[in-house]
């Protein structure tokens, strides 16, 4: 299993890379970089970088999430 630097949702900076993404969710660097592009993923460009602020990041997880029972 891979180590993360971040344990927790306060430890994420206020905003990410695509690869502080992939690290936050536990997937590659290559699956980041088409996460954040995909349609409906909060990310923004700022010339020709990608990020994704904290909170929208967060909000989409909570999203995602099946709450089964």
């Amino acid at each position: 299993m891979r180590s993360t630097k971040f344990k927790n949702y306060e430890d994420l900076p206020l905003t990410l890379t695509a690869p502080e993404v992939g690290e936050a969710l536990g997937i590659s660097r290559a699956s980041a970089y088409e996460l954040v592009r995909s349609k409906g993923f909060p990310s923004m460009r700022i010339g020709t970088r990608i990020i994704v602020p904290k909170d929208k990041l967060i909000a989409w997880i909570n999203e995602q999430v099946e709450v089964n029972g």
